[in-house]
């Protein structure tokens, strides 16, 4: 029993000695694509496309909901308008959540 403890010891201590590798600094190997160019340059612009987009039809969206708006009765409006302002909050905290990446 004693012997299994010290076995279990020692393992348990050569394990705690070994070293994590540390993070590679940036700008090295790692963060290139096998294009070469920079992983996280891509990434920006990536989501700089996808923020375009977004904006770009939450406008639509909204020009949208407008008109549903002015059409539509003061006391009723309908289940289409509601579902596009949901897909405007949506759009809208996907770009929140890229933009607050960086």
């Amino acid at each position: 029993m004693a012997r299994n403890l010290l076995t279990l010891f020692f393992a348990l201590a050569l394990c705690a000695q070994r070293h994590p590798e540390s993070p590679q600094p940036p700008g090295t190997a790692s963060d290139t694509l096998p294009s070469g160019k920079s992983m996280p340059e891509e990434i920006l612009k990536q989501d700089h496309k996808k923020n375009l987009a977004d904006a770009a039809t939450m406008a639509k969206l909204a020009e949208e909901v407008s008109e549903d708006l002015e059409k539509d009765d003061r006391f009723v409006y309908s289940l289409k308008t509601v579902k596009k302002l949901d897909e405007i909050e949506k759009l809208s905290k996907a770009i929140r959540a890229r933009l607050k990446k960086y």
